[in-house]
């Protein structure tokens, strides 16, 4: 026994669970597969249009039909199965990918060659099958663990999917180079194919025991209660809405590699992946640590070196110095993101996962398309590196602002 009387801590308790280790084998490769196409359709809509602007609308293009079906994803998950829901979507987001290497074979040459709306359109349908993949896939990883290892399968649950996002971005970019686009959307639909098969193994959990009466949008509305109501979880998700939304620069990095840092697509792919190598390190450590204290300034602290991260970033011109400025910045939005997911599955009801999952990603996930589109915008209006220099000082702005108006988030200690 540990001191105080406490169980030695596991740092595998989670992956022990052989129903947990199927669905996190499908997440890591629908995230590889997902993070190749962001590389590749970003390189590809960059070299047909020499555009800024261009990239943000491919997280436009992404953040619409997410941000409309959402809630309405989460309400599917809390009243049918997750399980489904989610082998349903991986299986839609297989075709999508081959939409994709479709239309790029065929636009090789010819008048289609210097075309992107047709990639425009196949990402607003990934936009929509991931409003209901996203907030099942969410609730499914965390009902099938019990509550005491909520908080180490947090842990893994974001190395697997940051350890996608080093290996993604790279292999996509070296794809790229190597082969060309087609190969490569060949391959991500092959990874997204294999996402779906590894999630086939995965027992049929039961439904969440969720309210059948009510209307839809009653349904939809009562998550969007919860929510409000839990004013931890409401200040914990709001920060990374607006840290994300102005901070982020992932959307304009093919034009800080091609234009600033004089690299190739090789190099794109090593600055998409730098920040998940430091959060993949980070995120193996925390599950090695166990529960933290001081959670919520832990948190606060985190957002803010991501903000001085992206400032240092905007003004390195040196790809090495890059790569770590991006490391350590994956390395502490690690901690922030492990530690929203663990108050989020502790806080909120089973039957109400869905539901509350979705208005995280609402937040979370759409501030990630919509920060994309904001960065193409701003590097349009002020300049590329004035762009994310604004973006980082905004990002402290929001964690002072959050300190201050949310206190119980500042003093929020350890999280199980």
């Amino acid at each position: 026994m540990a001191e105080g009387g406490e169980a030695p801590h596991d740092p595998y308790a989670a992956l022990r669970d052989p129903d947990y280790r199927w669905f996190i084998h499908s997440l890591g490769l629908v995230t590889l597969g997902l993070q190749m196409q962001g590389v590749v359709v970003g390189w590809q809509v960059y070299a047909r249009t020499g555009d800024a602007l261009a990239l943000g609308l491919v997280g436009l293009s992404e953040a619409l039909p997410f941000l409309g079906l959402a809630l309405f994803g989460g309400h599917a998950a809390d009243r049918v199965s997750r399980r489904g829901i989610c082998l349903a979507s991986l299986l839609s987001l297989a075709l999508c990918s081959a939409l994709l290497w479709s239309f790029t074979w065929h636009s090789r040459s010819g008048p289609l060659a210097r075309a992107v709306w047709p990639i425009y359109g196949v990402i607003f349908l990934t936009g929509l099958v991931r409003a209901f993949y996203r907030p099942a896939s969410t609730a499914l990883g965390t009902q099938l663990l019990p509550r005491d290892l909520y908080a180490n399968g947090a842990s893994w649950r974001s190395s697997v999917f940051h350890t996608g996002m080093v290996v993604g971005p790279a292999l996509g970019g070296l794809l790229y180079a190597w082969k060309g686009p087609v190969v490569a959307h060949g391959t991500v639909m092959v990874l997204l194919a294999l996402g779906f098969l590894a999630l086939l193994p995965v027992r049929r959990v039961p439904r969440p025991a969720a309210a059948r009466g009510g209307s839809v949008l009653a349904s939809l509305a009562e998550g969007i209660r919860f929510v409000r109501s839990e004013k931890l979880l409401l200040g914990a998700i709001s920060l990374d809405l607006f840290a994300v939304l102005f901070g982020g620069a992932v959307a304009v990095l093919p034009v800080f590699a091609k234009d600033v840092l004089r690299t190739g697509p090789q190099g794109l792919g090593a600055l998409r992946a730098a920040p998940a190598v430091g959060s993949v390190l980070m995120g193996v450590a925390l599950a090695h640590l166990g529960p933290m204290r001081r959670a919520g300034r832990t948190l606060l602290l985190c957002v803010a070196g991501f903000g001085v991260a992206m400032i240092a970033f905007a003004l390195s011109r040196s790809l090495v110095l890059s790569l770590l400025i991006l490391a350590a910045a994956g390395a502490v939005d690690s901690v922030s993101v492990v530690l929203r997911a663990t108050l989020l599955q502790t806080l909120t009801p089973d039957a109400m996962l869905g539901r509350v999952s979705s208005v995280n990603q609402i937040f979370i996930g759409s501030s990630n398309e919509l920060g994309a589109f904001e960065s193409g915008v701003a590097a349009r209006l002020l300049g590329l590196v004035p762009s994310v220099v604004f973006g980082g000082c905004m990002t402290l702005l929001v964690v002072g602002l959050t300190a201050w108006r949310v206190p119980a988030l500042r003093r929020m200690d350890r999280l199980r």
